[in-house]
């Protein structure tokens, strides 16, 4: 059999055409750069496996909850409780038994195109998602505590097909009609709160983003409202904006201290 070329051996790999039976081949020759070639594969494989074991430990609590007898499981969780500016957001999704998506993690620890990515991917799947929003002026009004509630339980209601049993990340929903377990560092244990995680953030990152546009000089588009240097001293010169969150030390500093 006449030997493929390197650069289009490495063009196959790219494109994710190397077969099982082809690198058994590719194993015997004796090229150094189709022996790195094999090497980068390897350990390609060594990750996508990983993603899978991991995959599969995040769905133990849907697994419990299925062999309890519930249907509908819900996973809600919440991004934004720590920014001067924007809203918090919550999502909640109910996603298929079954459902695969190898990879799937707390969003602060996907790149923005994986976010994205798995956003849609999400969306598509799920039986029902949901995503609630409170504002800055809300928030100020009722702290950011029970403002992070309030969204997270809008997004569980607001669901199309109702749950029977719903993963909360850390937290305890109050009100609600609906057996729930609350699961410290949820969205890192759960696929359903990492999907609902994803959705928040996506979401947010899309308001802010579009702030952004309408007051460009405080950097929203890449703090997403978080109290950075930049953002600090942007709002000691040209003061705050009503997206911003009055009840927050460093903004209420401000406006206390008359720099605005």
């Amino acid at each position: 059999m006449k030997k493929q070329s390197i650069a289009s051996l490495k063009q196959r790999f790219k494109e994710g055409k190397l077969s099982e039976e082809l690198v058994t081949e590719l194993r015997k020759d004796e090229r150094k750069g189709v022996q790195q070639l094999v090497t980068q594969y390897d350990r390609q494989q060594l990750k996508i496996e990983k993603k899978k074991r991991k995959f599969i430990e995040m769905t133990v609590f849907e697994r419990k909850a299925y062999n309890q007898g519930f249907q509908y499981v819900a996973g809600v969780d919440e991004v934004g409780r720590g920014p001067l500016a924007g809203p918090v957001v919550a999502a909640a999704v109910i996603l298929p038994e079954g459902f695969q998506l190898p990879g799937l993690n707390d969003s602060k620890q996907l790149k923005e195109k994986e976010r994205n990515d798995f956003s849609n991917i999400i969306k598509e799947e799920a039986i029902s998602y949901s995503v609630a929003m409170i504002e800055s002026k809300m928030i100020d009004t009722m702290n950011i505590l029970k403002a992070t509630e309030k969204a997270m339980k809008q997004s569980v209601q607001q669901l199309d097909k109702k749950p029977d049993h719903v993963l909360v990340d850390a937290v305890q929903i109050e009100g609600l009609p609906y057996s729930q377990e609350s699961i410290i560092k949820g969205d890192e244990r759960s696929v359903s709160i990492a999907a609902a995680s994803i959705l928040a953030k996506v979401e947010r990152d899309r308001f802010m983003r579009e702030l952004h546009h309408r007051y460009p000089v405080y950097g929203f588009n890449s703090n997403m409202g978080y109290g950075t240097k930049y953002h600090i001293e942007q709002l000691r010169e040209h003061g705050i904006i009503p997206h911003h969150r009055k009840s927050f030390a460093p903004v209420r500093k401000i406006i206390s201290s008359g720099q605005l």
